[in-house]
């Protein structure tokens, strides 16, 4: 914790700033204070809270009765990379569908697995060509998955993940989810979007500490995956079975990320689940491109395919914008926002997600004024 001579002008009650940002996220501070304790990985009492954690986690996407969830120590990739390994064995085919750095990660990863795949790549900001996919699977009956990412962190967008599954299962294919930056705040339902697995983190919408992955899979799914891990720590179906035995971890867990996400998940459901932070998030969306707008800024995406989660804004051409300075300027503030990471567009990147309500975002607003005010730019006028 910073003291009083350290902390920028605005800041959470822990004394940081507040992080716009795809994540790590602003958490609240009960959430940090959460981690205050230390558990053996064998504690009664840790054990019942994981089965706690990975039952909430089914109830978020209702599936009750046909999906159980398996915990990973790492990041999101770590996950990602657990699913990939493990759903699509070495003799099946992956179809990725790509629009942004996520998709492109998984390429990669099948790439180190020496798993087969192909691409259908969109744009950064288009949507995934349902149409294309419909016919890719009818004319290559050797893909055996598909993958897709929810939200798309490259751009903001909003990929149609119903529409997906559907021609998915028409196809009678498996459908593979990263939801990385979407679980918990857009409708995710199993009873009606059929996928085999769908894979998120402890630290993005769900609002905890980072250092856990997760996966929700269909069990009847799950238990055909077992021995086709190329990895001994990414082995979802292993890690489930020894958790279905004696519910603890294979290997030592990060017991502190877990009570924080515990505690979370208590203030993620206080909060009303996906129908609360959901549309907190969209409030604060609303906000951020309302006004920046007004500002002048230009957004990356239309409104119709903007999630509430990130949004892209194309990076101002006055020469009197520096980008370097004004990142700096609004940290001094108490706001941390990201860099693009697009290729369509030079771009910078605000996130809405995390402890953050619309007091933080006028707030952050009101410092994006302030920068311009001292660049001398009364209005940006000449954004591409």
């Amino acid at each position: 914790m910073t003291d009083d001579t350290t902390k920028p002008a605005a800041s959470t009650a822990s004394g940081d700033p507040f992080l716009l940002t795809p994540g790590p996220l602003t958490t609240s501070l009960t959430v940090k204070q959460a981690m205050l304790h230390d558990y053996g990985s064998r504690d009664a009492t840790f054990i019942d809270l994981n089965a706690r954690i990975l039952e909430r986690l089914v109830d978020i996407v209702h599936g009750q009765g046909t999906h159980v969830s398996v915990p990973l120590q790492g990041s999101g990739t770590f996950v990602v990379e657990a699913m990939i390994g493990n759903f699509v064995p070495a003799d099946g085919k992956l179809l990725v569908l790509i629009n942004g750095a996520y998709g492109k990660r998984i390429a990669k990863i099948c790439d180190y697995y020496k798993r087969d795949y192909e691409v259908q790549e969109s744009p950064e900001d288009v949507p995934v060509d349902t149409a294309e996919l419909d016919a890719t699977l009818d004319a290559n009956p050797d893909i055996s998955h598909v993958v897709v990412v929810h939200c798309e962190t490259t751009s903001g967008i909003l990929n149609p993940i119903r529409q997906v599954s559907e021609i998915v299962a028409r196809h009678q294919r498996s459908l593979l989810i990263d939801s990385m930056s979407a679980f918990g705040a857009l409708p995710l339902d199993a009873r009606e979007i059929e996928f085999d697995a769908v894979v998120a983190s402890s630290n993005k919408c769900l609002e905890g500490a980072p250092g856990m992955g997760f996966c929700v899979a269909r069990e009847s799914a799950l238990e055909k995956t077992e021995g086709n891990s190329p990895s001994l720590v990414l082995d979802l179906y292993d890690q489930w079975r020894a958790m279905q035995k004696n519910r603890q971890w294979r290997f030592t867990p990060p017991t502190h990320v877990l009570l924080a996400f515990d505690q979370a998940l208590n203030e993620y459901e206080a909060e009303g689940g996906v129908a609360g932070r959901g549309g907190r998030y969209r409030e604060n969306c609303d906000l951020l491109v309302s006004s920046m707008r007004d500002m002048g800024f230009k957004t990356l995406l239309p409104d119709e395919l903007q999630a509430p989660i990130i949004i892209t804004f194309h990076m101002p051409t006055n020469p009197e914008f520096d980008f370097n300075a004004f990142y700096d300027g609004l940290k001094d503030q108490g706001y941390v926002i990201y860099p693009g990471k697009l290729t369509v567009a030079d771009s910078f990147r605000m996130g809405c997600i995390g402890r953050l309500g619309t007091k933080e975002i006028r707030g952050a607003l009101k410092a994006v004024a302030g920068m311009l005010q001292q660049f001398g730019i009364e209005r940006i006028s000449n954004s591409t």
